[in-house]
C-alpha cells in the first residue's frame, strides 16, 4: 500500500476508508448486500428487458464491487445485442492491486473480477474510459469531486447506485445539490437505490423529485432506500446507420469507436488513406504541453491518456516508447515543472529532466528536457488496420437530404450508401463537401532514412523518432499548401532544423539517402479541432482539423462523436465537449454580435 492511498486494511483483512473511517462494503458479504441494495433496488434486470442500450450511473466506485456485480448480471441476463453504459465517480481511487485484493472475496466472480482488474481505471484528474467488451460495455469514471462530474457528464441514467460513505461522515456526498443533480442526469421513469435511510438523504431524494420507499435492508441492517423519478421511460428507437467519410486515422477511430459501442458503420475512403500523418511510416503520440492547466490541457491530457491505452491495446502498433520534449526556451525547464507536478497526467508519466540528464539519454549536449515516459511512437499502418474494419473504396462527392437521412453519392450520382449519421473524418478533404467549415490546409514533409539504429525519440518543435527500420524526422510547415509532390529543398530544411536540435545525428544522415513523404494537415483557427455536430445539418458531425496531433487526439474525439451519432454517454466532460464544438466559431460570432462567422473564424 503506497503512502497516499485512501485505504487501510483492517486486522482481518478488509479494505477501509483511511479518509473517512468508513468501509468500503459490508464485512458480513459485500457481494450479497451489493445485489440486493443496487442490483434488486434498482430493479435489475427487469429494468433493462427489451432495452438496446442502458445507462448505469454511480456514486462511490470504491473497489468496483457494485460494478462487478452488475457486469456478472449484464452477462447472465443483459438483452441480446444490447450495450451497458456505466458512469462512475471517484474522488480517491485505489490502484489495480488494491481492487485484487479487496475482490478476492469472492472467488465465483474471478473471472469477471480479472477482466475489470485488466481494465483498471487511472487516477489522473478527469474522466476515464475503459472498454469492456467481453460484457458489451463501456465505463467512465470520473476522477474528482461528486458535483463537478455531475455537472459536466452528458449522460442521463436508467439506474442509479449511491453508494457514497455513510452520511455521517461524509455529508457532501449526499447534499441537496448533489442530489438535484442526480435527478437532473436521470431518465423519467428511472430507479435509484442506497443503502441509507438517514432522514437528510430522505428529504434530499424527494425534494429532487424522486419517489421513494424503504424497503428491507440487508445484514445487519433494518432497512435501505429505493427511489423513482416519476414519468414515462423514454421509448427504444431504432439505431441509426452511420457512415463514415474518411479512412484515416480519424476515421479508423470513429469506426473503432462506433463498433465499441454497438454499431458497424460504413467506411468510405476516396484512395489510399492517409491524408496527413496517417501515410507515413511512424507517428507520434504525445500531448499538447499547456502550462496554464485549464480545459485546453485537460482535454490533451485526457485524449493523450485515453489514445495511449488504446495503441497498448494493439502492441504490433507500438514502435517504441517515451519520447523527450526539448527545452526551446529558458521559461520551458519551468513550465515543464508545472505541468509534470500537476495532476491531469497518470503519476509517472511525465519528469523533468536536467539538461546533462537529457544529453546523457540521447548521447549528445542537448538542453533541459521532459521526459513524455508514457508518450509513444506508433506504426500508422497498422493501428488503421486494427481499428478501421471494411472499407468502401469511393470518393462521396455531394451529400444530399432524403427522408431522414444522407444520401452519399459519388460525381456522376451514384448512390454510395444511406446513413442517418455521417461522420466527416477525411482531413482536410472534409470541405470539399463542407465548404464553410473553418479549415486551413498546412502542407507538411518529413523525411526518413533506413538503416539508422539507436534513435530515441524527441520533439523540439519537429521531431525525430524511430521507424521500423530507420529514422524519420521533420517535419515543414506551410500554409495553404496542397501539392503531396517530394521536394528536395524540403529534406534540407528538415535536416536543417534536425542540425538545430541534435547536430550529431544530424552529421550521421548529411550522406544517407532519403525518402520522404508529403501530407496536408488540416487546422483551424484557434488550432483545436473539430469534434461534433454540424448545427444547421441534422445527422452531419465532424471529425476533422487535428493538425499534427490527430494519432493523440483522434480515438478519444471519435468516442464523442460516435457517443453524439449514436445518442450515447460522451466520454468527453461538458467544457472540454465545447471546446471542440465545431458551431464554436459561430457561437462566439453570436456572442460579439457585431462581426460575422468568417470573421470570427479568421486566426
Amino acid at each position: 500500500m503506497s503512502a497516499d492511498s485512501p485505504l487501510v486494511w483492517t486486522d482481518d483483512g478488509q479494505p477501509r476508508s483511511r479518509l473517512y473511517g468508513d468501509v468500503y462494503f459490508s464485512a458480513e458479504d459485500g457481494l450479497a448486500e451489493s445485489r440486493t441494495v443496487f442490483l434488486q433496488g434498482c430493479g435489475l434486470p427487469q429494468a433493462w428487458a427489451g432495452r438496446r442500450r442502458f445507462t448505469v450511473a454511480e456514486l462511490g466506485f470504491g473497489t468496483g464491487l457494485n460494478i462487478l456485480a452488475l457486469l456478472d448480471l449484464w452477462r447472465a441476463a443483459g438483452p441480446p445485442d444490447a450495450h451497458l453504459h456505466i458512469f462512475s465517480v471517484e474522488a480517491h481511487p485505489i490502484t489495480a492491486d488494491e481492487a485484487a485484493r479487496a475482490l478476492t472475496a469472492w472467488p465465483e466472480l474471478a473471472e469477471t473480477a480479472q477482466a475489470l482488474i485488466a481494465a483498471w481505471p487511472g487516477r489522473a484528474r478527469g474522466f476515464h474510459r475503459v472498454d469492456l467488451s467481453r460484457f458489451n460495455a463501456t465505463l467512465d469514471l470520473a476522477v474528482m469531486e461528486a458535483e463537478p462530474a455531475l455537472r459536466t457528464w452528458s449522460g442521463h441514467a436508467d439506474a442509479w447506485f449511491l453508494d457514497g460513505f455513510s452520511p455521517a461522515v461524509n455529508p457532501e456526498m449526499w447534499s441537496q445539490d448533489l442530489l438535484t443533480l442526480v435527478a437532473q442526469r436521470t431518465a423519467p421513469g428511472a430507479r435509484a437505490a442506497t443503502f441509507t435511510v438517514a432522514g437528510a438523504v430522505r428529504r434530499g431524494l424527494q425534494a429532487a423529485g424522486f419517489e421513494i420507499e424503504k424497503r428491507p435492508g440487508h445484514g445487519r441492517k433494518r432497512e435501505r432506500l429505493e427511489a423513482r423519478l416519476p414519468g414515462p421511460q423514454r421509448p427504444e428507437t431504432a439505431p441509426p446507420r452511420v457512415a463514415v467519410i474518411g479512412a484515416g486515422i480519424a476515421g479508423a477511430s470513429a469506426a473503432r469507436a462506433l463498433r465499441a459501442i454497438g454499431c458497424e458503420p460504413l467506411l468510405i475512403e476516396a484512395g489510399h488513406p492517409g491524408a496527413g500523418a496517417s501515410g507515413n511510416p511512424a507517428a507520434l503520440v504525445t500531448p499538447r504541453l499547456d502550462a496554464g492547466l485549464g480545459p485546453v490541457a485537460e482535454l490533451a491530457a485526457q485524449a493523450f491518456g485515453r489514445a495511449v491505452r488504446l495503441y497498448e491495446a494493439q502492441p504490433d502498433a507500438v514502435i517504441a516508447r517515451g519520447v523527450l520534449q526539448l527545452a526551446a526556451g529558458e521559461r520551458d525547464p519551468d513550465r515543464f515543472a508545472k505541468i509534470a507536478a500537476s495532476d491531469l497526467f497518470e503519476p509517472g508519466a511525465l519528469a523533468p529532466l536536467t539538461a546533462d540528464q537529457a544529453s546523457e539519454r540521447l548521447g549528445e549536449a542537448v538542453p533541459a528536457a521532459l521526459d513524455l515516459a508514457a508518450a509513444l511512437v506508433v506504426e500508422p499502418a497498422v493501428a488503421r488496420a486494427a481499428w478501421s474494419g471494411p472499407v468502401l473504396r469511393a470518393t462521396v462527392a455531394r451529400l444530399e437530404p432524403r427522408g431522414g437521412a444522407w444520401a452519399l453519392l459519388d460525381a456522376q450520382g451514384r448512390l454510395l450508401g444511406e446513413a442517418e449519421a455521417v461522420i466527416l473524418a477525411a482531413g482536410q478533404a472534409c470541405a470539399e463537401l463542407r465548404p464553410d467549415l473553418p479549415l486551413k490546409a498546412v502542407r507538411g514533409q518529413a523525411s526518413w532514412a533506413e538503416g539508422v539504429e539507436g534513435v530515441l525519440a524527441a520533439a523540439w518543435g519537429g521531431y525525430v523518432l524511430p521507424t521500423r527500420d530507420g529514422v524519420l524526422f521533420g517535419a515543414t510547415h506551410d500554409r495553404d499548401q496542397t501539392d503531396t509532390d517530394v521536394r528536395p529543398a524540403d529534406h534540407v530544411r528538415n535536416l536543417e532544423s534536425l542540425g538545430q536540435a541534435l547536430p550529431s545525428l544530424a552529421a550521421r544522415l548529411a550522406e544517407a539517402p532519403l525518402e520522404g513523404r508529403a501530407g496536408v494537415r488540416a487546422t483551424t483557427p484557434d488550432r483545436l479541432p473539430l469534434a461534433g455536430p454540424l448545427a444547421d445539418a441534422p445527422g452531419l458531425y465532424a471529425l476533422t482539423g487535428f493538425g499534427s496531433r490527430g494519432f493523440s487526439l483522434a480515438p478519444l474525439l471519435a468516442e464523442h462523436v460516435a457517443a453524439l451519432a449514436l445518442g450515447a454517454p460522451s466520454p468527453l466532460p461538458a467544457p472540454l465537449a465545447a471546446l471542440v464544438d465545431p458551431d464554436r466559431f459561430r457561437a462566439r460570432a453570436a456572442r460579439r454580435g457585431r462581426i460575422s462567422v468568417a470573421e470570427a473564424a479568421q486566426p
